[in-house]
Formats: structure tokens, sequence, C-alpha cells
């Protein structure tokens, strides 16, 4: 099975890194990076040439018409993920797209449709579900051991500059609500079952108005409701000091935490944090899921399905901050000053 990737960045390395792992599996002995598109000639090249790719090109018609081509992983940025998703799957490639999907839920509503007149896998990675401890918490939610009320989460880090997670400087801008908050939203309706029900969920949102030098919103809130009457609650901010990433489930027969990568009940650690090298590991096991489902010919478990219920959500999010910007006028799209 022969896979590109669509950037070279730190997210498309761990991809890399996945491939190289699964492949010295017997079960994955087919599969190798086949190929490398990106934005810069020589970037690409050493990209490629690193990591033993055939193909380096900057021009994705190019790789998308080679027909030893299977599939892409999505890596580039946020704001071309729908239209390079799009291409590829008209190409007939099956994709693997990373966090967003789209960037509004009318393009997600595209791709699901031209993924299924393509009959092409599309999965998203929402790496969040392949935590194992936020996968041993949605099991007992799922197997009635756990009965959720509420859960509240808070998914906070430092992002006043332009870089990465690594540090690394950046070319495009971050978006805080469509990127992180789609981590957090899908990993809150997945564990209270709203997103397996595909059901859809009462939003409210608050989002500030784009400040400091990125000229984007830092800061917001997301408040969900189930069909079942269990709230969710997202708090976001790039703006702190220090990095926070927890969810705490409030259910009937125990509250759970996860915090520090590890699931906790209060009393003792139930699963610790996650290793994140090795087959095991959740990029792995998620990439694994994708081509699993290429050669079984089936939909993958994080599909464009599967993903819709939070992209439903924070479209409702964005629909608040337009209309904010719109009622404020020109100058509320400008950086605010402290």
């Amino acid at each position: 099975m022969n896979i590109a990737t669509l950037g070279y960045g730190s997210i498309a390395r761990s991809h890399v890194r996945a491939i190289t792992a699964l492949a010295a599996t017997p079960e994955w002995a087919d599969l190798r990076l086949y190929g490398v598109m990106g934005r810069l000639p020589e970037a690409t090249a050493d990209f490629a040439g690193e990591f033993g790719a055939e193909v380096a090109t900057t021009d994705l018609d190019e790789l998308l018409a080679d027909p030893q081509l299977d599939a892409v992983i999505v890596c580039s940025p946020s704001g071309a993920h729908a239209e390079q998703t799009a291409r590829a799957l008209r190409a007939g490639k099956h994709v693997l797209c990373e966090i967003p999907l789209a960037l509004s839920l009318a393009e997600t509503d595209e791709l699901i449709v031209l993924a299924d007149a393509a009959d092409r896998r599309l999965m998203v990675c929402h790496t969040q579900r392949y935590y194992p401890p936020l996968a041993e918490a949605r099991r007992r939610i799922a197997a009635g051991e756990l009965h959720p009320h509420a859960i509240v989460s808070r998914y906070m880090f430092g992002r006043r500059e332009n870089v990465n997670w690594q540090g690394r400087q950046r070319s495009w801008t971050d978006n805080l609500l469509w990127h992180h908050g789609c981590h957090a939203v899908d990993a809150a309706l997945w564990l209270l079952g709203a997103a397996d029900r595909n059901e859809e969920v009462a939003v409210a949102a608050q989002v500030a108005l784009p400040s400091g030098g990125l000229e984007i919103p830092m800061d917001l809130t997301v408040t969900m409701r189930t069909a079942r009457d269990q709230l969710a609650t997202v708090a976001m901010s790039y703006h702190i000091a220090f990095p926070i990433h927890d969810y705490l489930i409030i259910g009937e027969e125990a509250t759970l935490l996860f915090d520090d990568g590890a699931l906790r009940d209060g009393e003792r650690v139930i699963v610790p944090k996650a290793d994140r090298e090795g087959v095991g590991a959740p990029i792995p096991r998620q990439d694994a899921e994708f081509f699993a489902a290429i050669r079984d010919r089936r939909e993958p478990a994080i599909s464009g399905r599967a993903v819709r219920p939070a992209m439903a959500a924070l479209q409702a999010a964005q629909d608040v901050l337009d209309a904010r910007l719109a009622s404020l006028g020109e100058g509320a799209r400008h950086p605010q000053k402290p």
C-alpha cells in the first residue's frame, strides 16, 4: 500500500514514523511511504530523502495522477485540508486528514458526500480517541458501568507567537476553534456517546474577539447539551503560561479525571499515560485503523460522518463569533490591545 503525505511538518513526521513502525510488522509489510508533496522544493526533497520516499513534488495534481499511489495523509495547514481532501477523493485516493477536516460544517458535509460517491475511505485524525486512558473511560460509559452527567474540559497552551507544538516557527496561523477546539469538542461528545449516535447537540458559545499579534480569537468557551440532558463544557485559551489538558467526567457511579495523560478516579491511577512510540501508541493505532479500512473496504472508525456532531458544534460557535464581528464592524477584526 503506497502512501503519501501532503506536508512535511512535525505531524507529517509523526505519521511517517507510524508507517515505519507498522511496516516492520508482518501484518503491514506492504505498507510504505511512497511520496511527499510540500510547499518548498528543497524541504520536500529533504523530507522524502530522509524517509526513502520515491516521489517528492510541490505539485498536488502530479502526485494525485500517479496510479501507484493508494492514499494520502493530509498534514498541510488547516485552511487547505478541505480543498486538498476533495481533490484527493476526486482523484480516487483514500484520505486520512489531520484535524480539522474542514473549517465549516458545509465543507464537512460536502466531503462526506464526496467520499461516499467516490467509494473511497475518508478518516479524520481525532487522535484523542486512541488515548488508552480516554478509551477506558469511553469503554466504561459504553458498557453502562458509568452514567455521565457532565464533562468539563480545559485544553489550553501558550500560543502567543506563531509556533507549533514543538516550538517551530509556522508559515501559517493556527485556529483555536477549528483545530484544537475540534480535538476537545469531539472527545467530549465521543465520551458521552453523542458522536456515536450522530446526535445533534444544543450549543452555547462565547468566543473572544481577535487579539494579539496573531489576529485570531485566543480564548473561547463552548457548552453543549446532549439529547440525554448531559452537559459538556470546553474552555480553551492560547494565552496561558503553562499547558493544561484535562477532562473531568462527572458520573452517577464515579468521577473520573483525565489529567497529565493519565486516568484517575480520585484515589488511584486507573490507566497510566500512554506510550508515544511503537505500534501501540495512539498515532500508529489510529493510522492502522485507516489502513485496515482501506484493506477491508469498510468505513473507518472516525469517518467524516463520525465527526459531524463535533463539526456542527464548532459551526455554532463560529456563527456566534461571526455575528459578533458583524455587529461591531470592521474595527473588531483588528488586534485588540490589553
